[in-house]
Formats: structure tokens, C-alpha cells, sequence
């Protein structure tokens, strides 16, 4: 398997609210934050890359810069002329973290809009990275286009990860969720769910539940996410569980989720088992749990 890692998606302007009361301007995005965290836990041997579009204004500039200078490859990440990133805020309020978002104009909506361009940029990695923000940003033409697109890399050897990421506010409704999950499910090798977000939609009894239910869609390995309680490991002939690391303080949970996930492939990819995986998974998403905004210190991991 070709040592690079690819992720698609969507990068946005991220604004934090430090303790000192001042906004603080950073780049994240689901997928971005995943790509970053590989690019700081895989060896110098792999590459990492990015799939996205931006705009020709200065915060296009300054992410791809961003993006650049992480480590990250950004030859497929396209231009719109007349579009720019989208952008959210992030406050904490009553112990937990609310987001506002302006993403109407985003370039990334576009990033699977030339087929041509998107089946270059899947050619040569040996694992493609996507989510459920991917899918929920993308028109149904587009959508199908990008899972059309996958599906034919995985026929030529690559893997396919998958973290669903439920976001109902970014669809129609529960059924173009459901729909648009599965059929993701579909085509991929990993799936990473969150079990709280998939029992609201799926009615998933516990996270065996969750698991089984992309196993069946012919996913090889299932990681169900559960917050504070153990995270679950499950293939065809096996499962293991690991628990949560403790965290004294929880500074601003965003991005949490996409460090554990990249802790875990980044195990996974370079030959370590589901446990070790787990470990690792838990330790980097206690480090992003302690620190503001999605991305923790690189010197921290």
C-alpha cells in the first residue's frame, strides 16, 4: 500500500474565545484537523494531502499557506474565483461548546465539481480520508460524484476511512442522513462513528449495534467513538475495548473527535493492532481535549 494519506473536505476559518475574552483566528475543519494530527503522528516516509477548494482572497491565501507550512500537500486543492472559506466561531457556554457558522459562499462546496481533477487527486494515495460534513456540503450530483469517485479508487487498492461526523443542521432532514451514511458506508474499509450521534439517527441500541450495522454494509473495521466511555474496536472476527483517558480539565472539546480518529489510523497505518490503536487514540484526544481551539500544540503529542 503507497504510504500517503489523503483527506477531503472542507478547511474553514476558525475563530476561538480564549479565557482572556479575545477572539483568537485559526484554520480547522473536520477533515483538516484529521490530516494535520496524521501529518504530526506518521513517519517522515508518508505524505499527507489535502482535497479541497478555496477562494483568491487573503484568508485562501493564508490557509493554504497554513496548510502548506503543516506539512500537508495542497496541489489538489482547487480555486473558485468567486468564492472564499467558510467561518465559524466557537464559544464556550454552560460547560459546553457552541458553534455559529457563515458557509454559504464556501469554495468547498465545489470540491468535487470536475470529476477529472478529483479522480487525479485519489490516483496514487493508498488511504482517502472523508467524512459526513464532505458529504453534507456537497450538492446530490456532486455527492454521488465523489462516492462514484472512491468507490473506483478502492477498486484499485486504496482504503477508504469514513468518520460519519452527523451534523443534522447540514441537511434536508434524517432521511437524506441516513441515506447518504449508508451509502457512504458502501464504499469504505474504516468507519469511525460517534455512538451518541448515531443512536439519535439509526436507533442503535449500544455501540455493538452501531458497529454491526456498518459490518454489515461489508465495512472490515468499525471504531465506535462514546466520549468519556470506552471506545470499541470491531471487525469480522473480533472486538477489543479500551477506556477513555482521564482528563483533570477539559479546556474546548472541538476537534476531539478528529484527533482520536487520526491517533487511531495513524497506529493502525503504520502496523501497530486495534488495542495499540485505542491507546493512541485516547492519548492524543486527551491532549486536544486541553487545549482551546481544534488543533493542540504539535510539541504536546
Amino acid at each position: 500500500m503507497s504510504k500517503s494519506f489523503l483527506s477531503i473536505g472542507e478547511a474553514m476559518i476558525e475563530m476561538s474565545a480564549g479565557s482572556d475574552g479575545q477572539w483568537r483566528m485559526g484554520f480547522a475543519g473536520d477533515t483538516l484537523n484529521t490530516a494535520w494530527y496524521m501529518r504530526a503522528l506518521l513517519g517522515p516516509d508518508w505524505t499527507v494531502g489535502y482535497v479541497s477548494k478555496l477562494g483568491v482572497d487573503r484568508y485562501s491565501s493564508a490557509m493554504r499557506a497554513f496548510i502548506a507550512d503543516s506539512g500537508i500537500d495542497t496541489s489538489h486543492i482547487g480555486t473558485v474565483e468567486d468564492r472564499r472559506p467558510g467561518l465559524y466561531f466557537i464559544h464556550q457556554e454552560d460547560g459546553d461548546r457552541h458553534f455559529t457558522y457563515w458557509r454559504d459562499m464556501a469554495a468547498a462546496k465545489l470540491l468535487a465539481d470536475d470529476r477529472a481533477a478529483l479522480d487525479a487527486a485519489l490516483a496514487t494515495a493508498g488511504t482517502i480520508y472523508f467524512s459526513g460534513i464532505t458529504l453534507a456540503i456537497l450538492n446530490p450530483a456532486h455527492r454521488a460524484t465523489l462516492l462514484d469517485a472512491l468507490q473506483g479508487a478502492r477498486a484499485r487498492g486504496a482504503k477508504i476511512v469514513f468518520d460519519p461526523n452527523i451534523r443534522p443542521r447540514l441537511w434536508s432532514g434524517p432521511g437524506e442522513m441516513r441515506d447518504a451514511l449508508t451509502a457512504a458506508a458502501g464504499v469504505c474499509d474504516i468507519v469511525l462513528p460517534t455512538f451518541g450521534d448515531e443512536q439519535t439517527l439509526f436507533g442503535d441500541i449500544d455501540p455493538r449495534a452501531t458497529a454491526d450495522r456498518y459490518l454489515a454494509h461489508g465495512v472490515a473495521e468499525v471504531v465506535v467513538k462514546n466520549g468519556h466511555e470506552p471506545a470499541l474496536a470491531r471487525w469480522r472476527d473480533g472486538e477489543v475495548e479500551i477506556s477513555a483517558r482521564p482528563v483533570a480539565s477539559v479546556v474546548d472539546a472541538t476537534g476531539a473527535g478528529d484527533s482520536f480518529n487520526a491517533g487511531y489510523l495513524a497506529a493502525r497505518l503504520e502496523g501497530r493492532d486495534h488495542g495499540e490503536a485505542l491507546t493512541q487514540a485516547h492519548r492524543i484526544a486527551a491532549i486536544c481535549l486541553g487545549h482551546h481551539g481544534a488543533l493542540a500544540p504539535r510539541d504536546a503529542l
